[in-house]
């Protein structure tokens, strides 16, 4: 029997079966995808099979992933979601801020994996005119190298009605730090969600985890364990996948050979540099270097662009980045 993984819980797996049913199901053996060591070998979003006694015995061929380095275990990685169709990264610029270091590793590892980006910036009803001027700098920088980004605030509903034609039929994985408003979003768009939230903390404006597990939310018909197969969303349904919120966003399996093919600006500089195997750090007829001494490239691009060039360091992910 095959299916769908749409809820991860750590220890069980929810598995919309191919005929319409809702199977709890655990893993058979210890899986190692590909020679990758996981935290989390099967992911929301994979396609499995299912043998006797609600057991996983096989994992299908992932059409792509999102995977980061494991803080806890740095030379482990774990998959964020699996076979999806596009990701919104929920921001804020304020209550909590989102680096921009955060926002370009997630970028970066999403186009080492082909897997499109939409950037959410939330909470704009509580930004001051400073803030709300800052966001705008943010919107422009990366709509100028290529992401499509969106100003909501998902507590009032503004802007949130645009984002349902770019999620219509699509697998959409929703990300960001702890405290974005992913689950307030979700609740805006799928009223039957009903997931938690939780008030930042004043002291340190940081957010907390309301999401503790992984699972696929379909806009749509919710679906109910024992339920018939009409009244239960197929693969081809519009999904949004919830994600617990993350701190800090360690790449990993990353060349740093690779590297400059993973931020688009970069890239196109990378190719007037003098030497084929510039690293962008000090070599004479550098493109990259003087695209950034000039404004072509921003500063703060350019500085996540060094700190994943010493990824290879195995301790650095031990803490939140």
């Amino acid at each position: 029997m095959q299916g769908l993984v749409i809820k991860n819980t750590g220890s069980w797996y929810t598995v919309l079966t191919d005929d319409g049913q809702l199977l709890d199901c655990k893993v058979k053996g210890n899986f190692r995808i590909k020679g990758i060591r996981s935290t989390n070998p099967v992911a929301v979003g994979d396609r499995v099979c299912v043998g006797d006694g609600c057991w996983i015995t096989e994992i299908e061929d992932r059409r792509n992933y999102i995977i980061r380095k494991s803080i806890n275990l740095s030379k482990q990685s774990h998959i964020l979601a699996a076979n999806v169709d596009q990701a919104l990264l929920v921001i804020t610029v304020s209550r909590p801020e989102t680096s921009t270091t955060f926002i370009d590793r997630f970028l970066a590892s999403a186009e080492a994996y082909r897997v499109p980006v939409i950037l959410i910036f939330n909470k704009t009803d509580l930004l001051s005119d400073d803030e709300l001027h800052y966001q705008q700098m943010m919107i422009q920088l990366y709509e100028t190298i290529g992401y499509e980004c969106h100003a909501i605030s998902a507590q009032t509903g503004e802007g949130v009605e645009a984002l349902r034609p770019l999620l219509e039929g699509k697998i959409t994985l929703l990300s960001g730090n702890s405290g974005v408003g992913k689950s307030t979003l979700i609740n805006r768009l799928v009223p039957h969600a009903n997931q938690r939230v939780a008030d930042i903390s004043e002291a340190h404006q940081t957010g907390t985890h309301t999401t503790t597990f992984s699972e696929m939310i379909p806009l749509g018909p919710c679906p109910v364990v024992g339920g018939s197969a009409a009244d239960t969303p197929s693969a081809n349904s519009t999904w949004l996948i919830d994600t617990p919120g993350i701190k800090g966003f360690g790449t990993f399996d990353m060349e740093r050979e690779e590297l400059t093919s993973y931020f688009r600006e970069i890239f196109e500089f990378s190719k007037q540099c003098r030497f084929s195997d510039c690293t962008h750090t000090h070599e004479p007829g550098c493109a990259v270097l003087k695209a950034v001494e000039d404004h072509f490239i921003a500063q703060s691009r350019y500085q996540s662009y060094l700190s994943m060039l010493d990824d290879k360091d195995e301790n650095k992910y031990r803490e939140a980045y």
